[in-house]
């Protein structure tokens, strides 16, 4: 009679997912194969049960252990044929022609239970043959950090990938000195990135590019398909998608960091949360990315930094878009021209949403802009001053902290209430509508330093209180109001870094 061995029983029969290829049906040339170094003591630290559901994993009543053994890498996917991506890129300017996923493994992809396809990728797990010397490794505090921004994002509604698992490994990294090591699991509906079109058009390699296209037109823009030219909609598709989404980054605060054309998705979502911050008091020129000594990646210079890069990604297209260059040149500049109107169009109304305005008037740039002077002015907290603003549009009196008696605001202050006179809404559905706009809540950067610090420590208390009222970012909840408050002077973070 067989037998069986029992550990290798139990292991056929231990849970995992089921995920479909996806990505790796492309042809080999477009990432390498391989599998996830493993883990010494895999332990779940945070699992984005919500998130899972909707991508019907099936792990409801799934074991802690189990969880983490999956989402650690030790245990793959059924179905799953993990491979790295490669690409190119554009890092502060200078076009480096091979980088590609360094330390991050796309799992497969799943459909979700409103039928959109979503790709599952591992980051910090170990090293791929494009990590060009590093360790492929992540420490526990940039996983953290993602885990807590990424949500938030989506909680403001902005597109972005999701965080659904982080698992310690139970290893060290060496950093600038010894770290926990841990993996994030990570949504997104496409991992293609300005800087894959790059990798290809660098080369030369005209059928790459085009297969490429083809797979993101089929995958994120069907209906490019149909257009006279689906390669000039596939362009346009994108600036359409990085100009409305960079101006949901402007209206929340937030600065990327690293708008590095490897670090553009051309799905539109954000995408690498690395030095990534959000600005406590407003300042235009505002710069957190210990990496960015020119500060190319300002809270300000980003609109311009993602045209720039569209017109890394409308090169690459361009054999596609005419056969004659000059030509192809011609279109693609014109379609890049559309930018900056479109993004000024997504930002002035995000900012009249944020101000009470429903309609439309031709003034109403210049009192955003007055407020922000002000605001920069008086350092004032961007996320506060439009909470506050918020409560007074429901006949409050004018918030005097913190520009004092400054009659300049007083001024604003008046023409902005004769502007709100000109709106339908009642004082009190337009209070209800901006606070549903402008965010009580953040992921401030001194409480995620402190997540990270308490957690290295092995007490992740503050990151589950984090993460817990990060999901309902415009509620006012009186047991997380520490969470809200903008930082004391000494609690200011003036430098966040890369997790590499």
């Amino acid at each position: 009679m067989a037998t069986t061995e029992p550990c290798a029983d139990l292991e056929r029969h231990a849970p995992t997912i089921v995920l479909a290829d996806g990505y790796a049906r492309l042809p080999e040339h477009f990432y390498s194969r391989l599998g996830a170094a493993a883990a010494s003591a895999p332990r779940l630290i945070g699992f984005n049960h919500a998130l899972a559901e909707q991508l019907e994993l099936g792990v409801a009543g799934w074991r802690e252990a189990d969880l983490a053994a999956v989402f650690s890498g030790n245990r793959p996917p059924r179905g799953s044929q993990p491979v790295a991506l490669a690409y190119a890129g554009h890092q502060f300017g200078h076009f480096v022609p091979q980088l590609g996923d360094g330390r991050a493994l796309l799992l497969g992809e799943t459909v979700d239970r409103h039928g959109s396809r979503r790709e599952l990728q591992l980051k910090g797990s170990g090293p791929t043959p494009w990590s060009r010397g590093g360790d492929g490794r992540a420490a526990l505090g940039p996983v953290l950090r993602e885990y807590l921004v990424s949500e938030a994002m989506h909680a403001f509604g902005i597109p972005s990938t999701r965080a659904l698992a982080a698992v310690s490994t139970g290893d060290i990294v060496l950093r600038e000195r010894p770290l926990p090591g841990a993996v994030l699991t990570r949504v997104a509906g496409s991992h293609v990135r300005v800087g894959t079109f790059q990798y290809f058009a660098a080369r030369g390699d005209l059928e790459a590019v085009r297969t490429l296209a083809d797979w993101v037109i089929e995958r994120l823009y069907p209906d490019a398909r149909a257009a006279a030219s689906p390669y000039l909609a596939l362009l346009d598709a994108v600036i359409e998608a990085q100009a409305r989404l960079v101006a949901q980054w402007l209206a929340v605060g937030f600065i990327h960091g690293v708008m590095n054309t490897d670090n553009m998705a051309v799905s539109g979502e954000t995408i690498d949360y690395g030095p990534c911050a959000f600005l406590d008091h407003y300042q235009a020129e505002a710069v957190f990315s210990s990496i960015d000594r020119r500060g190319r990646y300002a809270y300000a210079n980003q609109p311009p930094v993602a045209q720039w890069n569209l017109a890394r990604f409308a090169e690459t297209l361009l054999p596609l878009l005419h056969s004659d260059r000059a030509s192809a040149v011609a279109v693609a500049e014109e379609a890049l021209s559309s930018f900056a109107p479109r993004f000024e169009a997504h930002w002035l109304a995000r900012m009249r949403a944020k101000l009470g305005l429903d309609t439309a008037e031709a003034e109403d740039g210049g009192l955003v802009e007055r407020l922000l002077e002000l605001m920069q002015r008086h350092q004032a907290d961007f996320t506060v001053t439009f909470r506050r603003l918020a409560h007074a549009a429901a006949g409050g009196g004018m918030p005097r902290e913190p520009f004092a008696d400054d009659p300049s605001f007083g001024e604003w202050w008046s023409a902005w209430q004769a502007r709100l006179a000109r709106e339908r809404r009642s004082p009190e559905e337009r209070c209800a509508r901006m606070l549903r706009t402008n965010p009580w809540l953040i992921p401030r950067n001194h409480r995620i330093e402190q997540a990270i610090a308490a957690a290295e420590k092995g007490d992740y208390a503050p990151f589950e209180a984090l993460r817990a009222a990060l999901a309902q970012p415009f509620d006012e909840v009186v047991a997380a109001a520490a969470l809200a408050e903008p930082p004391r002077p000494e609690e200011r973070v003036l430098a966040t870094f890369c997790g590499t």
